[in-house]
């Protein structure tokens, strides 16, 4: 793939890679003819991780490419949300009551347990291709009027397959389909905010910066564009929406800023598999864009990282009234999904039944879609067992975290574990 983008370029049939900010909104502005971008918070982690894509990222051709067509797509995406706004104001005015939100560190069994709870139409939920596109075309209208169908969809499929070709592992570390539940880190990507950043490019600089300020703009800009998709969606308001992504560990005060009636569904693992999970997505998505990048240094960081995550998901704990958050284990899940489940909705002051059918469905999709299993092991990132279990003691006695048998290898593959995420 570099050879041929290189090529590509050498002979003017792909554009070079400019990743500079005037360059890339103003390219943004001409191709869709609008100008408003909303709320310029953005622009400071856009510029930080700028400067730290060009000091620290080292990428390699495709790296540089795919980076500015994800910059150039979200820029476009802010336009579009921008104008939808100001043609249909009504947008805003949509209420979101009493979400219920899944914290846990990455690969702690949010994806499983979203998924799960998104089965219950009860719920509103995000869908694979509204992560990807979270803003619809200008013509949604005529979608919305039953006269043109929704490209989204079709843009998701064209992106999964690329993303397979380029990386083949990733439908075994991340099971997805264009109309699968998943989490709106999506729409965090929208004010040039948060983890998945982190996880596809070495950007240490941006990281540490965007640990240090207050988030609560990115987060207001996730609740409008979450007014977006349901209003899209044609969703009725009344319906809570379950949300979830990792990014939420860290910023728990920023999410109750915007969300104060949240629910909170904490998760808990055994960091051991946390730390060695969250390596391997790493990893496998740095590994792509850079050729100067080593397993130990990702492993180094998500050490950090996951720690901090479990830091911070505790220290926020007193900002959430006790009836409003819930704890469940990634092992409790495993050994008894429905049982788990039940505890969940008795929090929530729901009935399971009307619900079960929609998750034992979708317990046996995720088996027939079980590819390759994901497996990994702490030692292939530089660390050691006693390391990671020393670094995150005080957790682990905290939530009487159970450990898993350090002789089983990780298998996300298996039908009890196939969204461990």
């Amino acid at each position: 793939m570099n050879r041929a983008i290189g090529l590509g370029q050498k002979v003017g049939a792909v554009a070079n890679s400019r990743l500079e900010k005037a360059a890339l909104m103003d390219a943004a502005a001409a191709r869709t003819g609008l100008s408003d971008f909303g709320d310029p918070w953005f622009e400071q982690p856009f510029s930080v991780l700028l400067e730290s894509l060009r000091e620290e990222a080292k990428l390699n051709t495709a790296g540089e490419l795919a980076a500015r067509l994800q910059f150039g797509k979200v820029l476009r995406d802010r336009l579009t949300a921008m104008e939808w706004f100001k043609r249909h104001p009504e947008i805003l005015e949509r209420r979101i009551m009493r979400p219920v939100v899944i914290v846990g560190p990455m690969r702690s069994g949010t994806t499983r347990l979203h998924r799960l709870l998104a089965s219950d139409h009860r719920f509103s939920h995000m869908r694979s291709f509204e992560t990807i596109s979270p803003v619809p075309r200008l013509d949604f209208e005529e979608v919305l009027a039953g006269r043109k169908r929704d490209f989204r969809p079709t843009l998701a499929k064209r992106i999964m397959r690329v993303a397979r070709l380029a990386n083949p592992r990733t439908l075994s570390i991340h099971p997805t389909g264009p109309f699968e539940a998943e989490e709106e880190l999506g729409l965090l990507v929208n004010s040039m905010y948060g983890m998945k950043h982190e996880a596809q490019w070495r950007v240490p600089t941006y990281g540490r910066w965007c640990e240090r300020i207050d988030a609560t703009p990115a987060y207001r800009h996730l609740a409008d564009l979450l007014r977006l998709v349901g209003w899209s969606q044609q969703a009725s308001e009344l319906k809570p929406w379950v949300l979830k992504t990792p990014q939420h560990a860290l910023d728990l005060p920023a999410l109750l800023n915007v969300f104060p009636d949240a629910r909170i569904i904490y998760t808990h693992r055994d960091p051991r598999k946390v730390v060695g999970s969250a390596a391997s997505l790493a990893w496998n998505q740095t590994a792509i864009h850079s050729d100067d990048v080593t397993p130990h240094d990702v492993g180094q960081e998500w050490l950090r990282k996951s720690a901090l995550q479990l830091e911070r998901m505790t220290a926020a704990r007193a900002l959430v009234p006790a009836d409003r958050r819930i704890d469940v284990g990634f092992d409790e899940m495993d050994r008894d999904w429905e049982g788990t489940m039940r505890r969940i909705y008795g929090f929530l002051d729901l009935d399971l039944a009307p619900a079960l059918p929609a998750m034992r469905q979708y317990q046996d999709r995720a088996c027939r879609v079980a590819r390759e299993p994901h497996s990994y092991s702490l030692s292939q990132f530089g660390l050691s067992e006693s390391e990671v279990r020393t670094r995150f003691a005080a957790y682990t006695a905290r939530f009487d975290v159970a450990e898993s048998d350090p002789g089983v290898p990780s298998v996300a593959g298996r039908v009890s574990s196939i969204a461990a995420r």
